[in-house]
């Protein structure tokens, strides 16, 4: 995964302005959020219509979430890879 470094936000700036880390999300469409200087959390927009279109309207939040990490276990795995290689 390729962290672009305009969408990182440390855990005490989300914490204090939420606000921001949502606006940075709408322009990149996700967000890494550092703990520790590590990458911990991935934050992404479901504007997707890929998630959300008449036919998932039906589906119930089990199978959007399956639907969203299968899209993004390559990224998730690699930010537990990474965070991983600081300890």
């Amino acid at each position: 995964m390729i962290i672009n470094t305009k969408s990182v936000i440390s855990i005490s700036d989300a914490n204090q302005n939420f606000s921001k880390v949502a606006k940075l999300a709408e322009k990149f469409d996700e967000v890494v959020i550092f703990k520790n200087n590590r990458p911990k959390y991935l934050l992404i927009t479901l504007d997707d219509t890929e998630f959300f279109n008449e036919n998932t309207m039906d589906d119930d939040i089990k199978e959007i979430s399956q639907k969203i990490l299968k899209r993004f276990k390559p990224n998730i795995s690699q930010l537990k890879l990474k965070n991983n290689n600081f300890e």
